[in-house]
């Protein structure tokens, strides 16, 4: 296909994107560069709060977290998956994107019955003696970690699956019968072949953590405030809608700033380079 003609079939995507994305977004970011006595003043005074500091690092390391855990789970997982028969591997695909299938809401009803104070570990700790009254699990950073890893695990686990369906396990046998063990084939031949998935697997999990909202304000309450929530408070709840497009603006720079890094991650684990997002 002729250059001209690919730029020809992307020229109505891109009008859509410039009016329904692009615009609106700069209609609104445009006037948090100059609210006070210089340029990016908001974005300095953000930064300057302990308050709205404390729910940025807060927001990161949950993030974080919640990718380290889903790559720990999904990797070994997604290859196991994709080792199985076709028949058995349509299944525990389907079995994996399942909780996917129900409304994030009801996802997070189901852990406040888990995580409460009567609910299912709590009576579990209880009744074996462990500990003489409720912990608290709820309304913490790691009720909205559990809540985010159940979120998107299959997100991580369907991504790198993928990826690893198309490595032929001639290359498993071929590292085995060079003297390699199982666990050193898999670091030196199928996680490097991985790494794309793996890279875009992180990122969609990050970025989806960093801005969840449902999940953090029910499980994570008013008093464990993450950006997206802060967000919504911001603009709904106090109308500072300024406020609310420099929190905005923040999560888009983390975000970009993320992929570059994992990218560099990947060009770094993977000595043949280049970009996988």
């Amino acid at each position: 296909m002729k250059k001209s003609s690919a730029f020809i079939m992307v020229v109505p995507g891109l009008v859509i994107l410039a009016i329904c994305l692009f615009l609106p977004l700069l209609r609104v970011l445009v006037p948090t560069f100059y609210t006070g006595d210089y340029l990016f003043s908001a974005y300095a005074d953000f930064f300057k709060d302990s308050y709205y500091l404390k729910i940025f690092v807060r927001t990161v390391k949950v993030a974080v977290i919640t990718t380290i855990v889903c790559m720990a789970a999904g990797v070994p997982t997604a290859y196991f998956i994709s080792r199985c028969d076709k028949k058995w591997r349509g299944i525990l695909l389907s079995v994996s994107i399942f909780p996917m299938m129900t409304n994030s809401v009801i996802r997070s009803f189901a852990w406040i019955n888990i995580l409460g104070s009567n609910g299912i570990v709590n009576r579990f700790l209880m009744m074996s003696g462990l500990v003489d009254k409720p912990v608290k699990l709820l309304y913490t950073d790691f009720a909205i970690i559990i809540g985010s890893v159940y979120l998107f695990l299959p997100l991580m686990i369907v991504t790198v699956a993928g990826v690893m369906e198309n490595i032929g396990d001639d290359m498993m046998e071929a590292a085995l019968s060079l003297g390699a063990d199982r666990l050193k084939a898999f670091m030196k031949v199928i996680f490097p072949m991985s790494l794309p998935g793996i890279i875009v697997g992180g990122i969609l999990v990050f970025t989806g953590t960093l801005t969840a909202y449902t999940t953090p304000q029910l499980l994570g309450g008013n008093k464990n405030m993450v950006l997206a929530t802060f967000i919504y408070q911001r603009a709904m709840s106090v109308g500072d809608w300024n406020g609310a497009a420099v929190i905005s603006l923040i999560m888009i720079v983390v975000t970009l700033a993320v992929i570059k890094g994992f990218n560099a991650l990947a060009a770094r684990l993977d000595k043949r380079g280049g970009d996988h997002a």
